[in-house]
C-alpha cells in the first residue's frame, strides 16, 4: 500500500506543503473532519498521554455542533486548519460557491492553514484559496476511514513511513474510529521510541503567498 503523493506531484505544486523536508525531529500529526463528539475528546487524551500536539484540519459545520470540543482543542494548544464548512467537493462545484464556502468556514476556525476535501482542488480554486491560505496536505495517509482497511493495515503503513518532518493524516469521525482507536496509540508510541517529536503546523502569514 503506496499511498504516498509521487514526486513529480510534489514538484509541480510547489505552493502546497506534503511535508517539511528540512525538520530534524518533529512529526505532524493531522485530524481531518472534527470535532467529533465521542472520538476527538479520546484523541486529545491520547496526545496529552504523549505531549504530543497535533493540527486539526476543522469542518466548520461540527465546529458549530460542538463548540465546548473546538475550545478544548485549541485550549490544550493544537493548531487548527480550515477543511471547509461543509466538506465541499471542489471538483464538483462551482468556485464562487466553493470559496465562499472556505471564508464562511474562517469565520469559525480563524486559521491560515487549509486542506481541501478529498485533498481536491481544481486550479483555479487553488489560485485562489493560496492568497489567503497556505494549502497543507500529506506524504502519509493512514487510510483509517476505509472500512476496506485493517486497524492493523492502518498501523504498519504509518509506522513503516513516518519520519522527521513527516505529515500524517488520521481522521476524527466516526467513519474512522476504529482504525483510529487502535493506531493512534500505537503510533504515538513508535514516534516516541525513536526520538521523534509530534508538533503543530504553523505557518507565519507573511509565508502565505510566495513567488
Amino acid at each position: 500500500m503506496n499511498l504516498s503523493p509521487p514526486r513529480f506531484f510534489q514538484r509541480f505544486f510547489k505552493n502546497i506543503i506534503w511535508n517539511f523536508p528540512d525538520e530534524k525531529e518533529g512529526v505532524f500529526l493531522t485530524f481531518d473532519d472534527g470535532p467529533t463528539q465521542g472520538v476527538t475528546p479520546w484523541v486529545l487524551d491520547q496526545l496529552a498521554r504523549y505531549n504530543a500536539k497535533a493540527t486539526f484540519f476543522c469542518l466548520a459545520k461540527n465546529v458549530e455542533m460542538n463548540p465546548d470540543i473546538f475550545e478544548r482543542v485549541v485550549r490544550e494548544g493544537h493548531a487548527i486548519g480550515n477543511h471547509s464548512y461543509s466538506h465541499i467537493k471542489g471538483w464538483r462545484t462551482d468556485t464562487t460557491q466553493y470559496i465562499q464556502d472556505v471564508i464562511y468556514a474562517n469565520s469559525f476556525l480563524h486559521t491560515n492553514l487549509y486542506r481541501p476535501p478529498y485533498g481536491r482542488i481544481t486550479a483555479r480554486q487553488f489560485r485562489l484559496i493560496t492568497y489567503q491560505y497556505k494549502i497543507v496536505l500529506w506524504d502519509v495517509l493512514s487510510m483509517d476511514y476505509s472500512r476496506r482497511v485493517s486497524p492493523k493495515k492502518v498501523t504498519k503503513f504509518v509506522i513503516d513511513n513516518v519520519k522527521p518532518g513527516s505529515i500524517v493524516v488520521f481522521h476524527d469521525s466516526l467513519k474512522a474510529e476504529r482504525n483510529l482507536r487502535y493506531a493512534l496509540p500505537r503510533v504515538l508510541d513508535a514516534i516516541t521510541a525513536t526520538g521523534m517529536v509530534c508538533k503543530p503546523i504553523v505557518i507565519p502569514r507573511k509565508n502565505i503567498r510566495e513567488s
